[in-house]
């Protein structure tokens, strides 16, 4: 029988697309409510495979998570989210210590900031295919696998790579460009990710089978 080892690259990263989950001043700037560090280790990664995915002209496509505005699981799980913090509530600002002025906080670090006519995915929940258009969106625009990056790699990125296989995408979790408060639980998410649902590889092997696509 195959395993997912024989599987040829062109395979794993056929009609790819870039997911950049999360990467939001409110996780990813110094002092943020729910700062994840590790987040700005990843942005020059992302920001590779960014270029690579553009150069090759495939999809770059972004999502945010928004905290609901009323009482609910969401602030039990993380009251962060709640009314005294209103963390990635829409419409939000905050200063952060590694900026200048007011941001929003559910946009995009700028560092990693959309192009017009990027697509960005606004969600609720987790799991970045729940309650939203991104499958439609995926199909829409001829992607069959999933390279995905972003934060935090045991929450938002794991549930979002694992609705990904579930919805017959090839997906690869890049372990460079992903991040976390807590290295065993990235660690363990990785090596569960690469057991049953998919590849890890990190952004310089990544970008190496994308220009071997490419060429």
């Amino acid at each position: 029988m195959r395993s997912s080892a024989d599987l040829p690259v062109a395979e794993r990263v056929d009609a790819p697309g870039l997911l950049v989950i999360d990467m939001q001043n409110d996780f990813v700037r110094q002092g943020a409510p729910l700062e994840v560090a590790e987040a700005r280790d990843t942005i020059v990664p992302i920001q590779r495979l960014i270029e690579t995915f553009r150069k090759l002209g495939r999809p770059v496509i972004y999502t945010r998570f928004l905290a609901e505005q009323e009482p609910g699981l969401m602030w039990l799980w993380s009251p962060q989210c709640d009314a005294t913090v209103k963390c990635c509530w829409e419409g939000a600002t905050r200063e952060y210590a590694d900026a200048s002025g007011a941001l929003e906080c559910i946009a995009v670090i700028d560092e990693l900031a959309p192009l017009p006519g990027d697509p960005v995915i606004d969600k609720y929940a987790y799991g970045s295919f729940h309650g939203t258009d991104l499958d439609r969106l995926l199909r829409e625009l001829g992607v069959r696998s999933l390279v995905v990056t972003g934060t935090v790699a045991q929450i938002c990125v794991d549930q979002t790579a694992r609705e990904a296989m579930q919805h017959g995408y090839r997906t690869v979790l890049v372990s460079d460009g992903v991040s976390s408060f807590d290295p065993e639980l990235k660690a363990a998410t990785l090596k569960n990710f690469a057991m049953k649902f998919g590849w890890v590889a990190d952004s310089n092997t990544v970008i190496d089978w994308l220009d071997g696509e490419g060429r």
